[in-house]
């Protein structure tokens, strides 16, 4: 066994692999680039080394830098993680001519099947089932819309050596095949060095789950059950869950069984996944396969009680798999969530900047402890005051929950997105908590297109489906009732001007255009028991009464207790970006601006006018905080509607910025390779 290891990554999986390290009583090594000097993977090593500047391309893609980093520190074996360097055959190759380990397949397994064009091929002449499809490189434009047709759209446009949703286009028509095959190929050139494209079809309305595969160098090979990987936004997964609620148990055998065979075609030995398409009648296609640790890997440790990472580092060190396809366990259900660095409001746009508060759920499940069962587990790489750069991926945190059944495990996940505090930056966590709300999630009955069906027009807090939106009312007049309790206990108030408790509140829900909603509410405390209200509401429908029990802090963002003897977790903050003075209350995905005032001033507030915020029509701003990469027009230049304006790129995506309108520029206010805020305006149009 080894005695020191390096992981050669960065965030969360390489704190993710130092856990199972550690507990195995292996030392490690941290690499890193100067962007993450102060990062949680860093301080977690026993030992680090700054191998290069921000951009991956000078640090975490140099292969040269990371080996040598290993023949400094005296480490025995590599472990890649995912992503990076993750599934390159050279680096792999490289890495056991230095005579150090692999923690992963051997080189000609990553060859034979990074390579999306050649494992198609293997996977056919494994008996794998595979998707109709063009399976050479495509050389042009015109040549890629040729074979569209001849395919027959809807098809599917990926890089060759592609992955993480990177790379990969749907193409509907022929404008949308050429387009997508530039900028499939601009994707992969700029993220994996290699800007080969195929085609293949486009399955409508198909199932996206895996199985999960583990082999090791004495000719076992096992599948460890599958996850639903369905849910997801751009190509990129958003929940992952095991098992999946749609397969049946002779598709699970039939699925494993393929994905066993086509590892063996290949000699695998290590951890690897096997994607399929699945149609709804169960048919199901070969996609690729990943020859490294997925993302949601934790899904499968849950349900089976085993530790992946460590099962890399045991096949690496030469010993044979402890288990056999019988041994292979399904107990309970887990969920996961990635939670990211982005802003659902904004399109899922990438936010970057410091993480000022970062207050993930009490954990009961550990990292490499994977034998334990049912509770909240947390992977992250980022800590309280840690910064989000705009160089990597958006991935913030990975929460996994364990539960007994689905709804079970679907339950834990919203209670647990519930109290996920992240300030600072803008996150994806009350999307989650949405989605995980809607009713055709929680009955299983979904498919790839789901996000693209249900948020076709974006996400807002303010109008998610809630089964109870007075709760947030109530809780934000209880939350108003303590804070008046404790400003009228502070000693030394001028007699006749104290602070009067009261119980009876207006709760002003704010709204953007002015029409604000007003709630009257009544608060009344038991005596001597503090941390305990009882909450009457006055809704459209009638009273609501919700007995509010919690023993939170003022400055607690993170309320917790139980209403009406259920136990809830919900965050309230005080201070929104449009009024400093209203409290913001979320629960469940939904998010509500409230002030709670008397009923005197909820009359004045009513006659107060409404400002209209500025015209900004004849800007371009900038949608996100980005790099200026492409400024595609000049002052003077007649811009046509849906003429490219600019290029703006954060956390390896490319966001194109369009004219919405014809239009005269007045003025460029920025120049490329500038930095950019969120609405920083670009260009200026004349009147």
């Amino acid at each position: 066994m080894f005695t020191k290891i390096l992981i050669a990554n960065r965030g969360e999986i390489a704190c993710r692999v130092m856990a199972t390290a550690r507990r195995m009583g292996i030392a490690t090594v941290a690499v890193y680039s100067e962007a993450d000097a102060r990062a949680r993977h860093v301080a977690m090593a026993d030992e680090a080394v700054l191998i290069g500047p921000a951009a991956s391309r000078d640090s975490y893609l140099r292969a040269d830098k990371i080996i040598a980093a290993c023949q400094s520190t005296g480490a025995q074996a590599v472990h890649p993680g995912y992503g990076f360097l993750s599934e390159n055959e050279a680096f792999a190759r490289q890495v056991e001519e230095a005579g150090i380990v692999f923690i992963g397949p051997k080189h000609a397994s990553i060859a034979a099947m990074g390579d999306k064009i050649a494992s198609k091929k293997l996977a056919i002449e494994a008996g794998v089932n595979t998707i109709p499809g063009w399976n050479e490189a495509i050389e042009s434009p015109e040549r890629a819309v040729q074979i569209a047709r001849d395919i027959g759209y809807p098809v599917m446009i990926k890089a060759s050596a592609g992955g993480g949703g990177k790379g990969l286009r749907v193409a509907f028509n022929d404008v949308e095949a050429r387009e997508g095959f530039a900028s499939c190929r601009n994707e992969a050139r700029n993220s994996f060095g290699d800007d080969r494209v195929f085609i293949e079809k486009f399955v409508e309305s198909p199932r996206h789950i895996e199985i999960q595969v583990l082999g090791d160098a004495h000719g076992n090979i096992v599948y460890l059950n599958e996850r639903e990987c369905s849910i997801q936004r751009r190509h990129q997964k958003v929940i992952e869950e095991a098992p999946s609620p749609f397969i049946t148990e002779a598709t699970r055998r039939a699925m494993g069984e393929q994905a066993v065979a086509l590892a063996r075609a290949v000699n695998y030995q290590s951890a690897g996944t096997v994607e399929f398409v699945v149609g709804r009648d169960q048919s199901f296609y070969f996609l690729e396969m990943n020859t490294r640790l997925q993302v949601e890997h934790p899904v499968t440790e849950c349900i089976t009680g085993l530790d992946l990472v460590e099962l890399m580092i045991r096949v690496a060190a030469g010993e044979p798999l402890p288990l056999k396809q019988a041994d292979v366990k399904r107990v309970g259900w887990a969920m996961e969530c990635r939670i990211n660095a982005e802003d659902p409001v904004r399109n899922f746009l990438p936010s970057t900047g410091r993480l000022v508060r970062f207050a993930p759920p009490q954990a009961s499940l550990f990292a490499g402890q994977a034998s334990e069962a049912l509770g909240v587990r947390v992977d992250t790489g980022v800590q309280e005051g840690g910064d989000i750069p705009m160089f990597y991926d958006s991935m913030i945190a990975k929460l996994i929950v364990h539960g007994s059944d689905r709804q079970d495990a679907i339950a834990r996940m919203r209670h647990a997105l519930n109290g996920f505090v992240v300030r600072g930056l803008s996150s994806n966590i009350p999307f989650q908590a949405a989605l995980l709300g809607h009713p055709q999630f929680q009955s299983g009955d979904f498919n790839t297109g789901f996000i693209a069906q249900h948020y076709a027009s974006g996400f807002s807090p303010q109008a998610v489906a809630h089964p109870d939106p007075s709760f947030l009312v109530a809780l934000a007049a209880f939350v108003r009732r303590k804070s008046r309790e404790r400003a009228a206990g502070i000693s030394g108030q001028l007699p006749g001007y104290g602070v009067d408790v009261g119980s009876r509140y207006v709760v002003v829900e704010l709204a953007a255009d002015g029409q604000h909603r007003y709630t009257p509410v009544q608060v009344d405390e038991p005596a001597g028991q503090p941390g305990v209200a009882r909450v009457l509401v006055q809704t459209d429908a009638g009273e609501r009464v919700h007995e509010i029990h919690s023993r939170s802090r003022l400055n607690d963002i993170a309320i917790r207790g139980t209403v009406n003897g259920e136990a809830f977790q919900a965050q309230v903050e005080r201070g929104s970006p449009a009024n400093p003075l209203a409290l913001v209350v979320q629960h469940g995905g939904l998010r509500a601006d409230v002030l709670v005032v008397s009923p005197r001033m909820a009359e004045l507030h009513r006659l107060m006018p409404h400002k209209a915020p500025p015209d900004m029509s004849r800007f371009v701003l900038s949608p996100m905080p980005g790099l200026l990469v492409q400024l595609a027009v000049q002052p003077g230049q007649k811009v046509q509607a849906g003429e490219r304006v600019a290029v703006i790129e954060a956390m390896k995506m490319e966001n194109v910025l369009f004219a919405a309108a014809d239009g005269v520029v007045a003025k460029v206010l920025v120049a490329q390779g500038d930095s950019l805020s969120v609405d920083q305006p670009i260009v200026e149009f004349a009147a």
